[in-house]
């Protein structure tokens, strides 16, 4: 089968733990507007896209005529190649739609966590120098246009296109993916906006892009606590894209993928529309944020055949009172990532939810991000005790963290990631970049791992003390510094309690100052529209003291 003609072989040298995958599948030297032109001239009335909540439908002909208005659009109101646009919103329509128009027009893609807070929100923008920022008006509780106007209160005064903000000085424009407000175009007069000469304009454009230049930007939390701009071009994110659909089977066939996952991060964005751009799948988007019943009713009425989730996910469809009443058999396989899968669970996908081929995926941000992901008909130890394979193009070494010494197979130590997947850096902060990439460009991804010799990977844990909570990470050190800004605070340290549901939830342990009180209430309202939901703790413990280790360091 082609399966195994894509099996790597451990290095000459495999007494060390040093892998390399294949390299019989050439990678591509297209960008990202080409790959859709492609595959939009291969299927033209085949659905790309499918939005259950708003009643979206649309083939690759449409949604590469609408990408192409769109693009042409954003130049029309003066964007140019290599200008940052933030999308900041939950998985609509106009998520993908800008994913593919900026990317036509060289304008960079700045994914922005829809939960983001004003401070969040206005780090990002000042950090990379959004010019334009797309969202909808408001998603649940979040009030986009109301959270902006606090960074940015020249808004409601300014004309659409001209705004002059004193916090946010590189941004101009706001486009509002539904009703029109003061000072924002509305997505429809930007779509108007592009006239024939614009989009002569968008064809000149595109001579010049190369598929070595930058096309997102996506953000990931720093362990020091203020987040990093990981930055991805072209390559890294066609080339993942299109191994993760051959690694998976989807070549030539008419797969249709349930992508539950927020488009925010690179399992949705890549996994799900880039994977569907490669290789002409449908990719299905059940609700704007993750509902259990919406993703089940998705699957049985768009005969769904593969699902892209975390753990968590799956564990909430598993977990819905009527699971039994949905109609899943058109579902074969799908890929899980963003969190360890506990073996159970994994059993559970297979059978019960007639997913046999389903994987387990393994990535980062900085690695486009999957750079191990597993066989479809793997054996179930690989399945449920490795994270897969090593992926074509992509080198693998494990290293003592304390030495920096190469160690034997299937032994732990800092896993490091080279090859065309590792991003271009971290924007405007070559230091922190110099940190995790070295001068011969191995990416250090922080976490333990072991290798073995056909190329597959354990991960043991991590190296820092990094909470992934329902597939989102979340680090201590930045949760203390802003635990710390509370007035009865005296000290906190943020772990990690494991939890079946989310794989772990946060728990904050407080010292509360001397004759102070305080309960968990307060410190949950403290937070409250301060910092993203996902990082409010779910348990807070007061105590006298914590227990140390002989250095006199917290014993985790």
């Amino acid at each position: 089968s082609t399966l195994h003609t894509e099996m790597p072989s451990a290095s000459p040298r495999a007494t060390n733990s040093y892998i390399q995958g294949a390299s019989d599948v050439p990678l591509l030297t297209k960008t990202v507007g080409q790959c859709l032109d492609e595959t939009a001239e291969r299927f033209p009335d085949r659905n790309a896209l499918v939005f259950c909540r708003d009643q979206v439908w649309k083939t690759f002909a449409q949604f590469k005529e609408e990408v192409d208005q769109a693009a042409a659009g954003l130049l029309a109101l003066g964007l140019k190649k290599g200008d940052r646009l933030g999308i900041w919103g939950p998985n609509i329509y106009g998520w993908v739609l800008m994913q593919f128009a900026t990317a036509q027009a060289g304008i960079i893609l700045v994914s922005v966590n829809p939960a983001y807070q004003a401070l969040e929100l206005e780090f990002v923008i000042r950090k990379v120098g959004c010019k334009a920022l797309v969202f909808p008006t408001q998603f649940k509780t979040q009030k986009y246009y109301d959270i902006l106007k606090q960074s940015c209160p020249e808004i409601e005064k300014s004309s659409p296109g001209e705004i002059k903000s004193k916090r946010l000085p590189d941004l101009s424009i706001v486009i509002t993916l539904d009703s029109k407000l003061p000072g924002t175009f509305h997505m429809d007069e930007v779509i108007q906006a592009g006239d024939s000469s614009h989009m002569k304009q968008l064809r000149a454009v595109q001579q010049t892009l190369s598929c070595n230049e930058p096309i997102n930007i996506q953000f990931t939390s720093g362990t020091t606590g203020s987040p990093k701009g990981a930055t991805l071009s072209h390559r890294n994110v066609v080339n993942n894209a299109n191994l993760i659909g051959l690694r998976l089977g989807f070549a030539d066939q008419d797969f249709r993928t349930l992508v539950p996952a927020p488009l925010y991060h690179c399992l949705g964005s890549v996994g799900g529309s880039m994977v569907m751009a490669l290789h002409g799948s449908s990719c299905i988007f059940s609700s704007p944020s993750f509902e259990g019943k919406a993703a089940l009713e998705a699957v049985a009425q768009e005969k769904c055949s593969h699902i892209f989730g975390t753990p968590t996910m799956f564990i909430d469809m598993l977990a819905q009172p009527d699971f039994d009443s949905y109609n899943l058999s058109t579902l074969r396989g799908g890929a899980i990532g963003g969190s360890p899968v506990p073996p159970a669970v994994m059993e559970m996908i297979m059978t019960k939810m007639h997913m046999p081929e389903t994987v387990v995926a393994y990535g980062t941000t900085e690695n486009s991000p999957v750079t191990f992901m597993g066989f479809p008909n793997d054996t179930m130890t690989r399945r449920t005790e490795t994270v897969g394979c090593i992926f074509p193009h992509t080198e693998a070494k494990i290293e003592d963290p304390e030495t920096g010494q190469p160690v034997p197979l299937n032994t732990p130590g800092e896993l490091q990631i080279r090859g065309y997947c590792v991003m271009l850096g971290y924007w405007d902060d070559p230091a922190k970049t110099n940190e995790v990439v070295s001068a011969e460009g191995w990416y250090k991804t922080g976490d333990l791992a072991s290798l073995d010799e056909c190329g597959y990977c354990k991960i043991i844990g991590r190296c820092k003390d990094m909470i992934i909570r329902g597939g989102e990470n979340i680090y201590p050190a930045e949760l203390e510094q802003f635990l710390h800004t509370h007035p009865k605070v005296e000290e906190v340290q943020v772990v990690g309690v494991k939890d079946s549901r989310m794989g772990e939830e946060i728990c904050a342990c407080i010292r509360v100052r001397a004759g102070q009180d305080c309960t968990t209430e307060e410190i949950k309202a403290f937070c409250k529209g301060k910092i993203s939901h996902f990082k409010i703790p779910r348990y807070i413990v007061f105590m006298d003291q914590y227990p140390l280790t002989v250095s006199g360091k917290v014993r985790e």
